[in-house]
């Protein structure tokens, strides 16, 4: 199954080298007079197919500044997303955009509000391969899954577990690098930049409200439209993972973070609380500060291997699983906080993340009221899901 990210490389094999795109196989009565779909190809190849892989190397005239053009806009109308215009409310969740080449890939495949991977405010290393798996649930909502090899024929069927433990780099690095993530948009497209607060031992509320502050200056100083906390990581043993369930301490930060960012948006993104009352009581907490949820954080569940060992070692025997088995219950949790903010009478924004790989899941979370929907791993195997949504539902 051609992949933009490869799985079996280190995140920092990835982050130096990737994207990496590749194209389905000419079908046997293609020609080069062959009528062409309106939207880049997302094609499943079997593994018995050569696979012709090539990393994203974007020219200086790809970027935009005084030597470089923007990205071709694409035809559909303009909509509004937190008070931005945007060509689409379509784009990508904090995840597989590893740097500006990531960023400019994606924007070029019609992706429109994309979210720069997370950043600290000091360099955090990938954990060690394996730290990416396909996995099957058996149908069972609950429970362990298990690591297998994915059905190549229909990607859209995929589900991942993913154990990095937000790494980042150091904010010498990251800090241009945003900017030029920002100078490879075009007109439409919006930049998101999700931060979170990297704690040491003993800190207090006041330092990680601190730290979550300093990365977000520096994310909007760097051009970020709009900022994302991130107060939800299944895959980290630290209190910066955690910090969601402490609905007080959430309205806390959230109003450090806006006094100290102004009027940018300010998104936070959440896991799963597990019951309706404990996502209401956040939802008033940080409503008022933040513009936004974005939710959800992957589902957490045991990952094992087909013999019972966790297929991230022991200490990680529970992670986040993302992709087909979380679409479900991700679509609940989103109708259940537009339905809160309705009630309550909250000026939140509710912003879809959760195994939307079929045009049909996108329209499953609109139809729940989100505001916009991101794709966090599908687009590592479908590309070119966002042109054809837009292509098929320009309302969008």
């Amino acid at each position: 199954m051609a992949q933009t990210y490869d799985i079996h490389e280190t995140y920092q094999f990835n982050y130096d080298r990737g994207p990496f795109l590749d194209f389905a196989p000419r079908a046997e009565n293609e020609t080069d007079d062959s009528p062409k779909p309106p939207f880049p190809l997302t094609p499943a190849l079997s593994p018995g197919k050569r696979e012709a892989r090539s990393s994203v190397s974007l020219p200086e005239s790809a970027l935009r500044g005084s030597m470089g053009k923007k990205p071709p806009e694409f035809p559909t109308p303009l909509k509004e997303f937190l008070g931005l215009k945007v060509r689409s409310r379509l784009g990508i969740a904090a995840g597989i955009l590893l740097n500006s080449k990531w960023v400019a890939a994606y924007a070029g495949l019609g992706f429109d509000v994309l979210t720069y991977k997370t950043v600290r405010s000091s360099h955090r290393p990938c954990y060690a391969l394996p730290n990416w798996v396909f996995v099957e649930d058996h149908g069972k909502a609950s429970g362990p899954v298990f690591t297998t090899e994915p059905d190549f024929s229909n990607p859209e069927n995929v589900t991942s577990a993913v154990c990095f433990g937000m790494p980042s780099m150091a904010p010498e690095v990251w800090r241009p690098d945003v900017r030029r993530a920002k100078e490879s948009l075009a007109d439409g497209q919006i930049l998101v930049v999700s931060v979170v607060a990297t704690p040491p031992d003993a800190a207090s509320p006041d330092d990680v409200a601190a730290d979550f502050c300093r990365c977000a200056e520096w994310a909007v100083a760097a051009g970020a439209d709009i900022i994302e906390a991130n107060f939800s990581c299944p895959n980290v043993c630290s209190a910066e993972g955690t910090i969601y369930h402490d609905a007080d301490l959430s309205g806390q930060i959230a109003q450090r973070i806006r006094s100290s960012i102004g009027k940018t948006p300010l998104l936070i993104k959440i896991g799963d609380f597990g019951t309706p009352g404990r996502l209401e009581k956040f939802l008033q907490a940080v409503d008022g500060s933040a513009n936004g949820i974005t939710l959800l954080n992957c589902i957490i569940r045991p990952v094992l291997c087909p013999d019972g060992h966790p297929a991230f070692g022991e200490q990680f025997r529970s992670v986040g699983v993302a992709g087909r088995a979380i679409h479900g219950p991700s679509v609940d949790i989103v109708r259940s906080a537009v339905e809160i903010t309705a009630r309550d009478g909250l000026s939140l924004s509710i912003v879809a993340v959760g195994g939307a790989s079929r045009i049909s899941d996108i329209d499953d979370f609109f139809s729940a009221g989100a505001s916009a929907v991101l794709m966090a791993s599908a687009p590592m195997y479908l590309p070119g899901l966002a042109s054809e949504a837009k292509h098929l539902h320009p309302e969008w």
